[in-house]
């Protein structure tokens, strides 16, 4: 990647007008969801004292993407993908602001949470279908690589920064900065060139339902593609830390801005592998070693079972996030590259979807787990878990890798 012996830079890539607007918008983005996150979690743990109800508030953050990633991401292959993406960022804008409104009812806020998730769906996957738009050749695989270090730091930023935020000023504070920074976005997208929607050909009549199908079909007919939608949905396991944090955080006798600090462990740890992996593994040694990852990266979590301090939890966890990033980034790029590019959004929707949803559903269950055995134990059984489902994962990315991948005319066959 971005070793400077003549190969494509980090600089380089960031010069590029059309990836620097998108680089702005998303981390912007990304630190107000953080931010968000934070302020629900503590405001619910803060109304009902419930790891299950404060895992559930968090999980809205992640489930209802699941619809809006299945039936509304073909709309980056209907539509201009820079159009949805700006209309999908003032919609969540919205919503969010009706959020800070006084007295809102815990359902009520459940609602918006749910509906501004759905929007993400469609964002995510014209996000992911524009940018080997903007950037070519190994400028998409640098450029991916910068994409996960800016957005972990700005997960980072947000959790940390998030904790401090809402600690000094409250809840309603931390999610009016995250209504703004939809605004912000939106508007840094303004400076991508307008494209028109990708010529869809025989598939143009294609109902939406037709069209889910069709991409469900596409990624479930090739094994590459299969296993590596399996190794990104490994993170409903790892995102347990996350999810539980207010409540371990409440174990270990500490305030909000703790809870920020554990939320923003794994991001630390992920920044570290993006550099790690992005700058000094080469491509060929990381598409050999991802399935590996995916097995180490829950390890880490399963000593939480010591209940061990702060200071351990959150080398713990960054430790986690950094084997992860080891095999996203890869999986990632090879996912997106094999995917035709009149369903680039669809298919990249349906992977995002899956993976926010069991991020949901593994939030979720680890709230409710939590709740009968304890944070740190629901964080280590979620971790030990994962890495033994990582492993026939593992297994198949290994035969998948080394055999002959049936080349992409499943868009002939899909397009009926």
């Amino acid at each position: 990647m971005a070793r400077g012996e003549g190969r494509t830079t980090f600089t380089s890539v960031l010069r590029v007008r059309e990836f620097r607007a998108m680089w702005l918008a998303e981390f912007f983005s990304v630190a107000g969801d953080q931010i968000a996150r934070v302020a629900l979690s503590v405001l619910v743990f803060n109304r009902t004292n419930s790891a299950a109800l404060t895992a559930l508030t968090y999980a809205l953050t992640f489930v209802p993407a699941l619809l809006g990633g299945i039936l509304l991401s073909g709309l980056g292959d209907r539509f201009p993908r820079r159009d949805v993406m700006i209309a999908a960022d003032m919609i969540r804008a919205v919503l969010v602001g009706m959020m800070v409104i006084p007295g809102m009812p815990l359902w009520l806020l459940c609602v918006l949470v749910a509906t501004m998730t759905l929007m993400s769906g469609p964002f995510k996957a014209a996000q992911q279908a524009l940018l080997p738009d903007v950037l070519h050749g190994e400028k998409y695989m640098v450029g991916m690589s910068i994409r996960n270090i800016t957005g972990q730091a700005a997960q980072l930023a947000g959790f940390a920064g998030g904790g401090v935020l809402v600690a000094k000023f409250g809840t309603s504070t931390g999610l009016g900065v995250n209504a703004a920074t939809f605004v912000v976005s939106a508007v840094l997208l303004l400076a991508v060139a307008h494209r028109a929607a990708p010529d869809r050909g025989s598939t143009a009549g294609m109902s939406f339902l037709a069209s889910t199908g069709t991409g469900a079909r596409m990624v479930w007919r090739d094994p590459a593609l299969r296993a590596l939608v399996a190794l990104n949905w490994l993170a409903g396991f790892y995102v347990v830390a996350e999810a539980l944090a207010a409540p371990y955080v409440d174990g270990l006798g500490a305030g909000a801005i703790a809870v920020g600090l554990i939320m923003a462990a794994d991001p630390l740890g992920s920044v570290i592998g993006a550099v790690i992996f992005g700058k000094w593994v080469p491509e060929h040694v990381q598409v050999r070693v991802i399935g590996v990852l995916g097995v180490l990266a829950g390890i880490p979590l399963g000593f939480c079972l010591f209940q061990p301090g702060l200071v351990a939890s959150i080398m713990l966890f960054a430790m986690s996030g950094m084997l992860a990033t080891g095999y996203n980034i890869q999986g990632t790029v090879s996912f997106v590259r094999r995917l035709p590019n009149e369903f680039r959004a669809q298919g990249s929707g349906l992977n995002s979807a899956g993976l926010i949803t069991v991020q949901g559903i593994g939030a979720l269950a680890a709230g409710a787990l939590a709740d009968f055995i304890g944070p740190a134990q629901a964080i280590a059984a979620a971790g030990i878990a994962g890495a033994i489902v990582a492993i026939p994962v593992a297994l198949a990315w290994r035969r998948a890798r080394t055999s002959q991948p049936p080349a992409v005319p499943a868009r002939a066959s899909s397009s009926h």
